[in-house]
């Protein structure tokens, strides 16, 4: 069997539900399918948070340097962002199950080969050039697994609700990046304390292998496929002559189209702040507020609760509170993101006021990230073409990412000095990103509705 045979959308089934069990039966596969995307791709990011949880064990065992964790940490988003356009564009045409499925089993492996690699570095005594060269290239052959995960998650809503359910859905699965991360630091927090950093990869392994089996279980491909009608039949949801486009037509339009690269520039600086803070926030932590590997990752792992529900409080925000407008619900939780911000890394405080701090900017955070990047882009996107704008928008974000690891390595590195680290100008480097990341699409809005 090729990959193209393999992984090619599934085609109609030829035996199809008899008409009194069509509803019960779609909306049975329409649940299981979006929940089943929506664990495993909760999981996707415990595979892919391990190594901002394991920086400090790395570092003070003199495994790796913060600069050289930088670099291993933008293999990953580089990587991430080629393979975020490119997947996105291809999961247009795929079988959204068996796509998401390899993502996360391989993603699963990388860490486990990484665990089992720290495990063994004792005895077989791999040289630091060695460990950092290796710690690279897995992390970033786990950046292109990641990939795998959000175009079939998000296009699997496409396929499976009306345009009128969509958005609450899409604000409950983008509910996963910070559920998935609170289960990562504070998970993985707890077990890198108690056994070390290598048994942190292990676990996010076994997660992963879950997500693997979760996705093969629960996902369907397609109506078609299990026998139904599509959406729009099942819905009454009026076929748009756009929609009746082909794919490849639809997917050029969405690419000429200057609105969805205001979204992607946009993104960018979202995705800087957002890995800035879940990077580096426990290392910062640690060596700023002299916080215990424990403590600093409960305040990151328990405020990415708060992010669950600002993304759910997006969706009500935009289309009951305001009415549809999208721009003062990204004004107001925008400055709320950056007050908090800088609160939490220019103001002291313990354990309690850094969790305010952090679960304030979490929680409003979300509501730009789920609004900008979520629904003002699906204000415009056809269906067939939700893939290629989640690529367009991939590539420009975790570019952004990458450059973000990078250079945050190195202005901590770079004002740091007999042991002591100066956090103020990546601090003001975060802070401006955060701040640019929803004043753009706020002063673009009324062109992109253009």
């Amino acid at each position: 069997m090729s990959l193209y045979t393999f992984f090619r959308i599934s085609k109609p089934r030829a035996e199809k539900v008899p008409a009194a069990g069509v509803e019960g039966t779609y909306k049975r596969l329409r649940s299981r399918t979006f929940w089943g995307v929506t664990v495993a791709y909760t999981l996707y990011y415990v595979c892919r948070m391990t190594l901002g949880v394991v920086k400090q064990p790395l570092i003070d065992g003199g495994v790796l340097t913060a600069g050289q964790l930088g670099i291993i940490g933008s293999a990953f988003y580089f990587v991430y962002a080629v393979g975020k356009f490119l997947n996105g564009f291809v999961a247009d045409y795929c079988n959204i199950r068996r796509f998401m499925a390899v993502g996360i089993g391989i993603s699963a492996l990388m860490n486990l080969i990484l665990g089992l690699m720290g495990l063994l570095n004792g005895p077989l005594g791999f040289g630091s050039v060695t460990l950092f060269v290796l710690f690279a290239v897995l992390w970033g052959v786990n950046g292109w697994m990641q990939s795998m995960g959000s175009p079939p998650g998000t296009i699997s809503l496409s396929r499976w609700f009306p345009l009128t359910q969509r958005g609450t859905r899409y604000s409950i699965f983008s509910s996963t990046p910070p559920l998935g991360k609170a289960v990562s630091m504070i998970m993985t927090g707890f077990i890198v304390a108690a056994a070390g950093w290598q048994w942190g990869f292990l676990a996010a392994a076994v997660a992963g292998f879950i997500g693997l089996a979760v996705s093969l279980v629960f996902i369907s491909d397609t109506p078609e496929s299990e026998g139904l009608p599509s959406v729009q039949e099942l819905s009454g949801e009026e076929v748009k002559p756009m929609d009746q486009k082909p794919t490849r037509e639809l997917q050029k339009w969405v690419f000429r189209h200057p609105g969805i690269w205001v979204i992607a520039i946009s993104t960018a600086f979202l995705y800087i702040t957002q890995h800035a803070v879940s990077d580096w926030g426990v290392l910062f932590l640690q060596k700023q507020k002299a916080f215990s590997l424990e403590r600093a990752t409960q305040v990151i792992g328990l405020a990415e609760v708060f992010g669950v529900a600002g993304n759910l409080a997006a969706g009500w925000l935009s289309d009951v509170l305001f009415r549809g407008n999208r721009v003062r619900p990204v004004v107001l939780a925008g400055l709320m993101a950056v007050v908090s911000l800088a609160g939490f890394l220019f103001l002291g405080g313990g354990f309690g006021l850094n969790m305010v701090f952090v679960a304030v900017f979490s929680c409003s955070f979300s509501v730009v990230f789920c609004i900008v990047a979520g629904l003002m882009a699906l204000d415009f996107v056809p269906r067939k073409a939700t893939g290629a704008a989640l690529g367009i928008v991939g590539i420009s974000s975790y570019a952004a990412a990458g450059l973000q690891s990078v250079a945050s390595g190195l202005l901590i590195d770079g004002f740091a000095a007999d042991g002591l680290y100066n956090f103020t100008p990546v601090s003001i480097f975060w802070i401006a990103a955060c701040f640019l990341a929803f004043s753009l699409p706020v002063i673009g809005w009324k062109y992109l509705r253009r």
